[in-house]
């Protein structure tokens, strides 16, 4: 049995890459997105090891070590979020391919390519709402250490 290829039409190809167009500009925005969250992650890690490679037992040591609850909650978010960033270019990636390999087979691949598009913009969503809490836990971590530092309340008879 012979086996003939018959490749797409110059008019199925041009209309598999239109319509990647903007799956192209998404894995675009997913590179660059996934970018910063690393870039966040590793300043996150590096204040961690520096507060943990601190000694002392003053209070200045103590104040540094409260911290890393919080960073060690924000590097999870950083986590999540990396995780969602890299699964929505994996749904990317697999659109475009399935796009092109659909073509080349003459089939139909709008309503899986829809599918796989609104599954990829909902992951990078995920990973953007992952990014957002990390930021308001950033946020807030720099408001609360602004603040003064709280006195104790000074009793006002001192011999009891």
């Amino acid at each position: 049995m012979i086996f003939i290829f018959d490749p797409p039409s110059i008019e199925q190809l041009s209309n598999v890459i239109s319509q990647v167009t903007g799956p192209a500009f998404l894995l675009a925005a997913e590179a660059q997105l996934l970018s910063v969250l690393v870039s966040r992650l590793d300043r996150i890690v590096d204040r961690s090891r520096i507060i943990n490679q601190t000694g002392g037992d003053n209070d200045a040591h103590a104040a540094l070590k409260a911290e890393l609850p919080i960073l060690k909650q924000r590097g999870m978010l950083m986590h999540y979020a990396i995780y969602w960033g890299v699964a929505s270019c994996i749904v990317t990636s697999v659109l475009v391919i399935v796009s092109f390999a659909a073509a080349y087979l003459h089939m139909r691949h709008e309503y899986g390519a829809g599918l796989l598009f609104a599954l990829a913009m909902a992951l990078f969503t995920a990973a953007l709402i992952a990014f957002a809490r990390e930021l308001q836990l950033g946020y807030l971590e720099i408001s609360s250490g602004a603040k003064p530092p709280q006195t104790p309340v000074r009793k006002s008879y001192p011999h009891v």
